[in-house]
């Protein structure tokens, strides 16, 4: 899929664009030499005006992100085969039989790299053979250097594809990293401007009412639980979001479970995992904290327990317990809280749930999920 991104691939398009002229020019050589021998000269002046005019029209169309997409690169394509057909015809047999280089010569080259930096290794492969095959077809006599110069483009489209592609990704890893540390910098000014006033008096607030009855009890609690989601909130403040192919710390999404009623226990060092399992993941242990606020008294206890093969979150309450069978009667009656939200979230990544559970003895919930996810 063309990048629509105009940073570090910008350079390349202006390069083939540079290119295209820079060979348009030895083309306008070689016919200038050789244009007594061909069978159409005047033809010949008309196709490099041809060439000259397309040479403009893909500079300026590929300078814009917009225009690197399908329609250009094929029509990009299409008049470099049309010029070579009508090669043979212009030259005439008996110049190409005494080996004269075609109209295209290097200028042959510009799409098959269009096509690389638009879509990396294969494409400019398949660009390549393209463009190879017909120059070759032109051709009265295939001749060692021709086929010498149809493996240069070969390789040329693939090596300039490859970097191409190496562009893209240090461009998102810097845009990544960017991100990352705008979010650290926002978070750690946060963190040091709400420490400094309002976690401090929530805090208070808490200390002081927590002996009081009545409403100043319960505003000494409400104080708490805010002060304790406002923690989880800084911990977590302007985090990037990376796509599926990138990681995510564990950590940074089963905090904003924390609250008053909810302890978070975690390493010290990130826990990383694939960003869909990570997120996956959270949510199962997301639907479990609602069971417990649901049925039990709503106290929960997390732990995090990163492991070398594996990643275990361990979800504990001291509610009434869940009575044998109870699982599967609620299976059966059509709720699929456990079964679906937790129990199918783990299985689809490879992973297992463990519950157990007593009437009376509260319920522990373990999720196990592989290192790599699935």
């Amino acid at each position: 899929m063309p990048s629509s991104r105009g940073g570090l691939e910008g350079p390349l398009w202006r390069s083939i664009a540079v290119f295209r002229f820079a060979s348009l020019a030895y083309v306008c050589v070689l016919v200038l030499r050789d244009a007594d021998r061909y069978a159409h000269p005047l033809a010949a002046g008309g196709v490099l005006l041809v060439m000259l005019a397309w040479s403009g029209v893909t500079a300026a169309g590929y300078a814009r992100p917009a225009g690197r997409g399908w329609p250009l690169l094929l029509a990009d394509l299409g008049v470099l085969l049309a010029i070579m057909a009508v090669t043979p015809w212009v030259m005439g047999r008996a110049a190409l039989v005494a080996g004269l280089p075609t109209l295209t010569v290097a200028w042959l080259a510009g799409p098959v790299l269009a096509w690389a930096v638009s879509g990396g290794r294969r494409r400019g492969a398949v660009a390549a053979l393209v463009a190879g095959g017909v120059d070759l077809l032109t051709r009265e006599r295939i001749s060692q250097s021709s086929l010498t110069g149809v493996i240069l483009m070969l390789l040329a489209g693939v090596v300039v594809g490859h970097v191409a592609r190496l562009a893209v990704t240090a461009e998102e890893r810097l845009q990544r990293a960017v991100e990352l540390e705008a979010a650290t910098r926002e978070r750690e000014r946060l963190a040091r401007d709400i420490h400094d006033s309002v976690l401090q008096v929530l805090a208070l607030v808490q200390r002081r009412g927590a002996q009081l009855d009545g409403e100043g009890g319960e505003l000494a609690r409400l104080a708490g639980e805010q002060e304790a989601a406002l923690r989880a909130l800084i911990g977590r403040a302007g985090g990037p979001a990376p796509d599926d192919g990138g990681t995510l710390d564990l950590r940074d999404l089963i905090d904003r479970y924390a609250s008053a009623t909810v302890a978070v226990s975690a390493p010290a060092t990130p826990v990383g995992l694939p960003a869909r399992a990570a997120r996956e993941l959270a949510a199962a242990v997301g639907a479990a904290l609602e069971n417990v606020a649901r049925h039990a008294d709503g106290r929960a206890w997390v732990l995090i327990e990163d492991e070398e093969e594996t990643v275990t979150v361990s979800v504990r309450d001291e509610g009434p317990g869940i009575p044998a069978g109870r699982l599967a009667e609620a299976a059966a009656q059509g709720r699929l809280g456990v079964a679906q939200s937790i129990r199918g979230r783990v299985a689809d990544l490879g992973g297992e749930a463990r519950i157990v559970s007593a009437p009376g003895a509260g319920t522990e919930i373990e999720l196990v999920v592989p290192r790599s996810g699935r």
